[in-house]
């Protein structure tokens, strides 16, 4: 990968540790995540209007990776709900290569390399680290943060199939923040009633910024995917977990104990390995 590549990948991990920290740090998470979701509608319709229009086979994938995306947000939001940001995210983010490499080989027949195999096991052991001794994440965070991995793996192979289906990742994306931003409001609605806005209120303006930093953050993989490899960015974008890790230390107050620390390493370190083996 050349320098470029590294860094927009290492840029992407970043801003993806920031918009959770944003959640994180919100007093009602789920109406934040539902003013981000609409801050992404709010940009990405413009653009619905000079991009090509999806054909019709694409509409069902899109419908779907939208459905999934909601639901990934509110288990998300629970999950933040009962543990801290160090300890949710890099389970939700380990989970993922862990579900993807395991049903590969369970429903796709595919051979796990030896490599990946040792990704796995520590992915799985930088998990059960930051589930046991002092300071543990609680079992009922660790199992909304598994449920959030799931849907993460479900809807990027949904989105792996839909975006070549509708032939143009623009329009793709575009209609995606489009979609799920209107479902994300009304699941909101159906749960609480009205989605209420104040556009003076420094919650709504963070909430917002945050809707901003998840667009860039995406905006800065799919640049990254156009001009390299996209098992090695994939894993270098997982080193976001330290990423969140320090973030909540520094910035949300909470306690980064040295075994902490060295579990998200080893759950790094087990998704650059299966990242690669990819």
């Amino acid at each position: 990968m050349t320098a470029p590549v590294i860094a927009l990948a290492l840029f992407a991990a970043i801003l993806h540790a920031t918009w959770n920290a944003f959640l994180r740090s919100g007093a009602d998470r789920l109406w934040t995540i539902t003013v981000m979701s609409l801050s992404m509608v709010v940009v990405a319709l413009p653009f619905a209007f000079f991009l090509p229009l999806p054909p019709a086979a694409a509409w069902p994938w899109l419908i779907g990776s939208s459905l999934l995306q909601v639901g990934y947000c509110c288990f998300l939001v629970m999950a933040y709900r009962h543990g801290d940001l160090g300890q949710v995210y890099p389970v939700v983010r380990g989970i993922v290569p862990l579900l993807v490499a395991s049903g590969g080989y369970l429903f796709l027949s595919e051979r796990v390399p030896p490599v990946a195999l040792i990704g796995i096991g520590l992915i799985a052991g930088g998990i059960i680290a930051l589930a046991m001794g002092k300071g543990r994440a609680s079992l009922v965070s660790l199992g909304f943060a598994a449920l959030t991995g799931l849907f993460i793996a479900a809807y990027a192979t949904v989105d792996a199939k839909g975006v070549r289906v509708a032939g143009h990742p623009g329009s793709y994306a575009v209609w995606i923040y489009i979609l799920y931003g209107s479902l994300m409001v009304l699941a909101f609605m159906a749960m609480r009633g009205r989605l209420r806005i104040d556009p003076r209120a420094p919650d709504t303006w963070k909430a917002v910024g945050g809707g901003m930093v998840s667009l860039v953050a995406y905006g800065a993989v799919v640049a990254a995917f156009a001009s390299g490899p996209a098992g090695p960015i994939t894993a270098l974008r997982e080193t976001s977990v330290i990423f969140a890790a320090m973030i909540g230390w520094a910035f949300l107050g909470e306690h980064l104990s040295a075994r902490r620390l060295i579990a998200c390493v080893v759950v790094v370190a087990g998704a650059v390995l299966v990242g690669y083996a990819r």
